[in-house]
């Protein structure tokens, strides 16, 4: 018996994104709402893309971002507890085929929103907002990082 060593699973809160079906059952949650929001009468094609794209980087910004530690208890000791979400997938390796896939699917989504939209001035800067906001916090640069000390502690 060894006193002080820690033994379990890994942490479950990164480990469910690279099980099996994770990616189809991420594409197919999009789809879903936006064809939720083709279903609603008074949102037209062009609109329903773009508030697809804008809710997408939204709720994945706080999911994957701004929401840190983990619900489960882990073997890590608390390590993670100071960790978003994106900072725990695959133990903070970058560039990994989930962190791949988590990164293109906000940039495939601003292309077809940005093509279904004509490319609409007030429409594509809104789209654009919703790319930055998706897919700048995943960059390697903003790896721990905290703009401006928010969400530090």
């Amino acid at each position: 018996m060894e006193v002080g060593v820690a033994t379990g699973s890994p942490n479950p809160n990164a480990l469910w994104l690279n099980g099996k079906g994770m990616w189809l059952g991420y594409f197919l949650t999009v789809l879903f709402l936006h064809l939720f929001l083709l279903s609603v009468p008074f949102i037209s094609t062009t609109t329903a893309w773009t508030l697809t794209n804008v809710i997408h980087a939204i709720l994945s910004y706080v999911a994957f971002h701004h929401l840190k530690g983990t619900p489960f208890v882990t073997a890590d000791q608390g390590d993670a507890r100071r960790l978003t979400n994106w900072e725990q997938i695959d133990n903070g390796e970058q560039y990994t085929a989930t962190r791949k896939y988590l990164i293109a699917l906000p940039v495939i989504l601003f292309l077809i929103a940005s093509f279904y939209t004509a490319m609409i001035f007030e429409q594509s800067v809104v789209n654009f907002a919703a790319l930055l906001l998706a897919v700048l916090p995943k960059l390697p640069f903003f790896h721990k990082f905290r703009l401006f000390g928010i969400n530090k502690y």
